[in-house]
Protein backbone atom coordinates (compact mmCIF):
# COMPACT_ATOMS: atom_id res chain seq x y z
CA UNK A 1 0.00 0.00 0.00
CA UNK A 2 0.87 3.71 -0.72
CA UNK A 3 -0.20 6.67 0.14
CA UNK A 4 -1.57 8.92 -3.21
CA UNK A 5 -1.36 12.59 -2.97
CA UNK A 6 -4.94 14.36 -3.05
CA UNK A 7 -6.05 16.51 -5.29
CA UNK A 8 -7.44 20.02 -4.62
CA UNK A 9 -10.44 22.08 -5.41
CA UNK A 10 -9.52 23.83 -8.65
CA UNK A 11 -8.00 20.76 -10.37
CA UNK A 12 -10.20 20.25 -13.13
CA UNK A 13 -9.83 16.28 -12.55
CA UNK A 14 -12.37 16.97 -10.17
CA UNK A 15 -15.21 18.54 -12.13
CA UNK A 16 -15.23 15.16 -14.80
CA UNK A 17 -17.18 12.45 -14.96
CA UNK A 18 -15.59 8.96 -14.18
CA UNK A 19 -15.95 5.74 -16.41
CA UNK A 20 -17.06 2.48 -14.91
CA UNK A 21 -14.64 -0.28 -14.05
CA UNK A 22 -14.55 -3.28 -16.48
CA UNK A 23 -11.39 -5.07 -14.82
CA UNK A 24 -11.22 -6.33 -11.31
CA UNK A 25 -7.61 -7.57 -11.26
CA UNK A 26 -5.11 -6.34 -9.05
CA UNK A 27 -4.70 -2.81 -10.35
CA UNK A 28 -7.84 -2.56 -9.30
CA UNK A 29 -7.05 -3.91 -5.52
CA UNK A 30 -3.68 -1.87 -5.37
CA UNK A 31 -5.86 1.48 -6.42
CA UNK A 32 -8.23 0.48 -3.33
CA UNK A 33 -5.59 -0.15 -0.80
CA UNK A 34 -3.86 2.84 -1.37
CA UNK A 35 -6.69 5.24 -1.45
CA UNK A 36 -8.20 3.21 2.29
CA UNK A 37 -4.66 4.31 3.65
CA UNK A 38 -4.71 7.83 1.93
CA UNK A 39 -8.08 8.40 3.37
CA UNK A 40 -7.16 6.69 6.63
CA UNK A 41 -3.73 8.58 6.94
CA UNK A 42 -5.54 12.17 6.32
CA UNK A 43 -8.69 11.70 8.70
CA UNK A 44 -11.14 11.04 6.02
CA UNK A 45 -14.33 9.21 5.99
CA UNK A 46 -14.34 8.49 2.11
CA UNK A 47 -12.66 9.11 -0.61
CA UNK A 48 -13.48 8.18 -4.29
CA UNK A 49 -10.54 8.14 -7.43
CA UNK A 50 -11.21 11.08 -9.02
CA UNK A 51 -9.85 12.67 -5.68
CA UNK A 52 -6.37 10.81 -6.22
CA UNK A 53 -6.46 11.46 -9.82
CA UNK A 54 -8.13 8.73 -11.14
CA UNK A 55 -11.15 8.91 -13.13
CA UNK A 56 -12.62 5.52 -12.36
CA UNK A 57 -16.02 4.71 -10.31
CA UNK A 58 -14.41 3.68 -7.10
CA UNK A 59 -14.96 4.48 -3.56
CA UNK A 60 -13.92 3.87 -0.05
CA UNK A 61 -15.32 4.65 3.20
CA UNK A 62 -14.87 3.79 6.44
CA UNK A 63 -17.54 5.70 9.00
CA UNK A 64 -15.73 3.50 11.89
CA UNK A 65 -19.17 2.08 12.34
CA UNK A 66 -20.21 -2.07 12.21
CA UNK A 67 -19.52 -2.11 8.34
CA UNK A 68 -15.94 -1.34 8.62
CA UNK A 69 -14.21 -0.97 5.58
CA UNK A 70 -16.26 -0.32 2.28
CA UNK A 71 -14.99 -0.80 -1.10
CA UNK A 72 -17.41 0.23 -4.06
CA UNK A 73 -17.55 -0.13 -7.82
CA UNK A 74 -19.29 1.27 -9.83
CA UNK A 75 -21.87 2.34 -7.45
CA UNK A 76 -25.32 3.55 -7.68
CA UNK A 77 -27.61 5.46 -5.79
CA UNK A 78 -31.12 3.41 -5.70
CA UNK A 79 -33.21 4.53 -2.89
CA UNK A 80 -33.38 7.25 -0.66
CA UNK A 81 -35.81 8.60 2.22
CA UNK A 82 -36.02 11.19 4.23
CA UNK A 83 -33.32 14.43 4.91
CA UNK A 84 -30.49 15.40 6.82
CA UNK A 85 -28.79 18.90 7.28
CA UNK A 86 -25.31 18.20 8.25
CA UNK A 87 -21.60 19.81 8.39
CA UNK A 88 -19.82 18.25 5.39
CA UNK A 89 -15.98 18.62 4.48
CA UNK A 90 -13.40 17.21 2.25
CA UNK A 91 -10.07 15.68 1.71
CA UNK A 92 -9.52 17.74 -1.22
CA UNK A 93 -11.13 21.19 0.44
CA UNK A 94 -8.88 21.44 3.23
CA UNK A 95 -10.48 23.32 6.25
CA UNK A 96 -13.48 24.31 4.79
CA UNK A 97 -16.79 22.86 6.40
CA UNK A 98 -20.72 23.74 5.64
CA UNK A 99 -24.06 22.19 5.94
CA UNK A 100 -25.33 19.89 3.03
CA UNK A 101 -28.80 18.83 2.72
CA UNK A 102 -28.58 15.17 1.97
CA UNK A 103 -31.19 12.08 2.19
CA UNK A 104 -31.11 10.44 5.84
CA UNK A 105 -31.44 7.30 4.12
CA UNK A 106 -29.56 5.71 1.14
CA UNK A 107 -29.46 2.09 -0.34
CA UNK A 108 -26.74 1.57 -3.06
CA UNK A 109 -25.46 -1.13 -4.98
CA UNK A 110 -22.36 -1.31 -6.71
CA UNK A 111 -19.69 -4.57 -7.04
CA UNK A 112 -16.84 -5.27 -4.77
CA UNK A 113 -13.22 -5.64 -6.29
CA UNK A 114 -13.85 -8.75 -7.35
CA UNK A 115 -16.81 -7.46 -9.29
CA UNK A 116 -19.35 -9.19 -7.07
CA UNK A 117 -22.69 -7.28 -6.53
CA UNK A 118 -22.87 -5.71 -2.79
CA UNK A 119 -25.50 -3.73 -1.30
CA UNK A 120 -25.34 -1.20 1.47
CA UNK A 121 -28.12 0.67 3.26
CA UNK A 122 -26.65 3.80 5.24
CA UNK A 123 -28.57 6.47 7.49
CA UNK A 124 -26.86 9.39 8.96
CA UNK A 125 -22.82 9.84 8.25
CA UNK A 126 -22.76 6.98 6.49
CA UNK A 127 -25.58 7.94 4.21
CA UNK A 128 -23.86 11.36 3.61
CA UNK A 129 -20.53 9.51 2.79
CA UNK A 130 -22.22 7.33 0.27
CA UNK A 131 -23.60 10.59 -1.30
CA UNK A 132 -20.61 12.46 -1.09
CA UNK A 133 -18.47 10.09 -2.39
CA UNK A 134 -20.93 9.26 -5.34
CA UNK A 135 -21.43 12.99 -6.24
CA UNK A 136 -17.67 13.05 -6.65
CA UNK A 137 -17.57 10.21 -9.42
CA UNK A 138 -20.09 12.69 -11.35
CA UNK A 139 -17.99 15.66 -10.77
CA UNK A 140 -20.08 17.26 -8.23
CA UNK A 141 -18.30 18.59 -5.04
CA UNK A 142 -19.72 19.56 -1.81
CA UNK A 143 -19.13 22.89 -2.12
CA UNK A 144 -21.28 23.10 -5.04
CA UNK A 145 -24.30 22.00 -2.22
CA UNK A 146 -23.32 23.94 0.78
CA UNK A 147 -26.38 25.86 2.11
CA UNK A 148 -24.46 27.66 4.81
CA UNK A 149 -20.78 27.75 5.62
CA UNK A 150 -19.34 27.07 9.00
CA UNK A 151 -17.86 29.54 10.60
CA UNK A 152 -13.76 28.97 10.82
CA UNK A 153 -13.16 29.46 14.64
Amino acid sequence: MAQREIVRFGDDTLRKKCREVTEFDEKLWILLDDMYETMMNNNGVGLAAPQVGILRRVVVIDVDDDNGKIELVNPVIVGMRGKQVESEGCLSEPGKYGYVKRPAKVKVQALNSYGKPVTYIGTGLLARAFCHEIDHLNGILFSDKVIEWVEEE
